[in-house]
């Protein structure tokens, strides 16, 4: 017993829940930070959108998706606040039903709206700019959008048929869709196994990584490694060269072979914000659980959240990363603080 304890890297960051937020009315698909970290929003099951003052909880504004079909609204992105954006606090809002909606969130208005009816959006993200937008779902196409008409610039898809010249897509829905800092490339990852690495300039994908079975917001990049989530019982937290599109690691999820009952399933994964993407976080379903990762210390266990009665759907770091939100299947969602041991002491 002893020897194993030893061998597991220590960290001096731990997690300590903060505030749990249980008045939902259905379960959260997404959460997600504003960029100044006062708010959080939520999008849930029956399609509305709520945002919660993160300091104690309440509701703050209330949106109601624009949709008449009550489905969920699968994935929220704050537009980065940059000189080329006016307006702040305006986000994007993914509908199940085909639906991208951009709302300003102080105001409660909805500023513009597309239809795909023929499509589930499952998937979104702005590059770093503000100044385009993709989203990506049931149809396998990843589509980019400019920011300020709000018109369609490129949509890409795999190539048909077997010839030499055939380009690589997906072959099934995308659930993650991940602006690399190259505002040209964009990393998408779905049901079929396989991370796409696409370039807007040549108008399709130019490369693969196989391996990853994406059904989440479970993708992300920092500086050239991804983090992908897998929702399946082994194998479930790997990390990728960019570059190379080599495996570098598992992140293993639990340090014990022995430990019974369920594995969790991976839903959500993501990098911290700020600064060296020190943490990564990620919470799935079986075993119900999120847990916080010290990256740069070996992977060491920050803290996990567990038992809960459903999965968990949906994690985000806050931007200055002191904070973490999940949300999930019990339709509770809960903020916690990643503290700094060393300075508990001091303060």
């Amino acid at each position: 017993e002893e020897k194993h304890e030893k061998a597991v890297s220590s960290t001096q960051f731990r997690l300590i829940p903060r505030i749990t937020i249980s008045d939902n009315s259905s379960e959260v698909f997404c959460v997600r930070f504003s960029p100044d970290g006062k708010f959080l929003a939520a999008g849930c099951g029956d399609g509305g959108i709520r945002v919660f003052n993160v300091s104690n909880g309440k509701v703050a504004y209330n949106l109601e998706g624009g949709s008449n079909v009550a489905l969920p609204t699968t994935a929220i992105r704050f537009r980065p606040v940059t000189a080329s954006t006016r307006t702040k606090n305006v986000f994007l809002a993914a509908n199940a039903a085909g639906s991208v909606q951009h709302w300003h969130m102080t105001s409660g208005k909805c500023l513009h709206s597309f239809e795909d009816d023929h499509n589930q959006v499952y998937a979104l993200d702005y590059n770093d700019e503000g100044t385009k937008f993709a989203t990506a779902g049931k149809d396998t196409a990843v589509r980019v959008y400019d920011e300020a008409t709000k018109t369609n610039i490129v949509t890409m898809q795999g190539g048909v048929g077997f010839s030499v010249k055939t380009t690589p897509g997906h072959s099934n829905r995308i659930f993650s869709v991940k602006y690399t800092p190259d505002e040209n490339v964009i990393i998408s990852g779905g049901w079929d196994n396989t991370i796409q690495i696409w370039d807007i300039r040549e108008g399709h994908a130019v490369r693969s990584i196989y391996g990853p079975h994406i059904c989440g917001d479970s993708l992300d990049l920092f500086r050239n490694e991804i983090v992908s989530g897998s929702w399946r019982s082994q194998h479930q937290l790997e990390l990728w060269d960019f570059g190379s599109g080599k495996r570098i690691e598992e992140v293993p999820w639990s340090s014990s072979q022995l430990s019974s009952g369920p594995s969790c399933m991976l839903y959500a994964a993501q990098f911290s914000k700020e600064g060296q993407g020190r943490f990564i976080m990620a919470g799935g379903s079986g075993a119900n659980e999120a847990k916080v990762f010290d990256h740069i210390n070996d992977n060491a266990v920050v803290g996990t959240v567990t038992g809960l009665t459903r999965g968990i759907f949906s994690v985000d770091f806050s931007p200055d990363n002191e904070k973490v939100a999940i949300g999930g299947g019990d339709s509770c969602i809960r903020i916690l603080d990643v503290s700094n041991k060393d300075r508990e002491i001091d303060d």
